[in-house]
């Protein structure tokens, strides 16, 4: 095919149209070489209601793969893909932070737009409530799971509450 037939910019713009890239960029060079650089999207949350899709780094949905299964935290419970902010918020803290990311396993929130943890090897559910404070309630988690870790009672509780201010509530098992 000869460069001069080439329309970079359609080449761009169907690229771009793909959802599972983020951008993508089509240049000649200076000796003739076609060029295309392309990001792709990353999930952060997958989501697992009445439609399974993802939810990208920047709060925009993604269709799930057929040849990839990314390991990210399962959203279930009431998420409308229209309505994705709070949801985002929240999938958002536990991608970046390192303790979230290695122990949330779900996130579930409820038609009252609650939420809620499921972590690895825990037995019992952490209700957030909104994501009001949400670094606070984190903080709390956090402090609560090292301090139940080390006593080994971590699995006594059926339910530990962050949605209080400056409170851990925990219901035993």
């Amino acid at each position: 095919m000869i460069k001069e037939t080439l329309d970079l910019n359609q080449l761009e713009r169907a690229l771009n149209s793909n959802p599972m890239i983020k951008s993508a960029e089509v240049y000649v060079s200076v000796n003739g070489t076609l060029n295309v650089d392309v990001e792709q999207k990353t999930p952060i949350a997958r989501v697992t209601t009445n439609a399974s899709y993802y939810i990208d780094d920047e709060g925009v949905f993604m269709p799930l793969s057929n040849n990839y299964s990314a390991r990210v935290p399962l959203i279930t419970g009431f998420v409308e893909k229209n309505n994705l902010n709070t949801i985002y918020k929240v999938a958002k803290k536990v991608n970046e932070d390192e303790f979230l990311k290695k122990n949330v396993i779900e996130i579930y929130q409820n038609y009252r737009m609650e939420i809620f943890f499921r972590l690895r090897r825990c037995d019992f559910l952490v209700k957030l409530g909104t994501e009001k404070s949400l670094d606070k309630k984190i903080n709390n988690l956090k402090v609560f799971y090292k301090k139940k870790l080390k006593e080994h009672t971590l699995n006594s509780y059926s339910q530990i509450n962050l949605q209080f201010d400056n409170q851990v509530v925990c219901t035993k098992t």
